[in-house]
């Protein structure tokens, strides 16, 4: 039986990312798939191959784990796949817009975009999202101080900025779980 393209873009970043210890490896990208697919069914909306892979690929080309241009690690997949130059035109779009730092505050234009940046910045609360907070900062020798900032810099403004209904519905739980988390974390420091 033949592989899916989706199959196939499991297995891409899967190699890409062996070894990655650092809180993005092939579980991380699976799970911001598996949050794209549940949001774009909860909204009705938007291509789903387009998602699928926006959200598979999205960190293929991470700057702080690649040292690529213009999406090549993505691209390499894509066009090995025999997409139109339009397709993957529009599916490096989402993928650059989904890091929160450098796209703090902007709103990807199409839905598709708007799905893979929430399905990403849920992964990054929650349990899973504090348990990555501090796998990325024990990598980088960043100290437990450092990392509990990274929630005040970061994590609790997630919420805040998600692009659709569906996914706002998704963070409420897991925002609280981090702030229940931080008031712990208080109490047992003092």
């Amino acid at each position: 039986m033949e592989k899916t393209r989706i199959e196939r873009a499991i297995e891409y970043i899967t190699k890409l990312f062996q070894g990655n210890g650092d809180g993005h490896d092939p579980s991380h990208s699976l799970r911001v798939y598996k949050n794209a697919m549940s949001i774009a069914k909860a909204e009705g909306r938007g291509e789903e191959e387009i998602i699928a892979l926006s959200a598979l690929l999205h960190d293929c080309d991470d700057h702080k784990l690649f040292h690529t241009e213009n999406n090549a690690n993505a691209r390499r997949f894509l066009e090995q796949e025999k997409l139109s130059a339009e397709v993957i035109e529009e599916i490096c779009k989402n993928i650059n817009s989904v890091s929160f730092s450098k796209n703090r505050g902007k709103t990807p234009e199409t839905i598709e975009g708007k799905i893979v940046q929430d399905a990403d910045r849920l992964e990054a609360i929650g349990a899973v999202g504090i348990a990555r907070c501090f796998q990325f900062g024990g990598s980088h020798g960043r100290s437990l101080e450092n990392s509990i900032e990274h929630f005040y810099d970061k994590l609790l403004l997630i919420s805040k900025e998600l692009n659709t209904p569906s996914a706002r519905k998704m963070a409420e739980k897991r925002d609280k779980l981090m702030q229940d988390f931080l008031k712990e974390w208080g109490e047992e420091m003092n």
